[in-house]
């Protein structure tokens, strides 16, 4: 049994010219950075606390629950 393949024509070249453009993207894409000074490493913190607190934080109050319509609702006895 002979085989056979179900591309339409061009479609060959189509996909290969498609793929080696996505190869020359991401080779280039991924090239080193000339700032970094050929480190690939991001720089890091050097100490970090956590949990993290802002300025402030226990001093805001807490937003209390308010009540998205203005007429009262029957089973919401905590309003009345």
């Amino acid at each position: 049994m002979r085989g056979y393949s179900r591309w339409a024509a061009g479609a060959r070249r189509e996909m290969s010219t498609l793929v080696l453009f996505g190869l020359a993207v991401a080779v280039i894409g991924n090239a080193p950075n000339s700032n970094t000074g050929g480190k690939s490493e991001l720089p890091r913190p050097s100490s970090t606390v956590y949990p993290v607190k802002f300025p402030g934080w226990n001093k805001t109050p807490v937003p209390r629950p308010r009540p998205t319509v203005s007429y009262p609702i029957p089973w919401d006895r905590s309003s009345r």
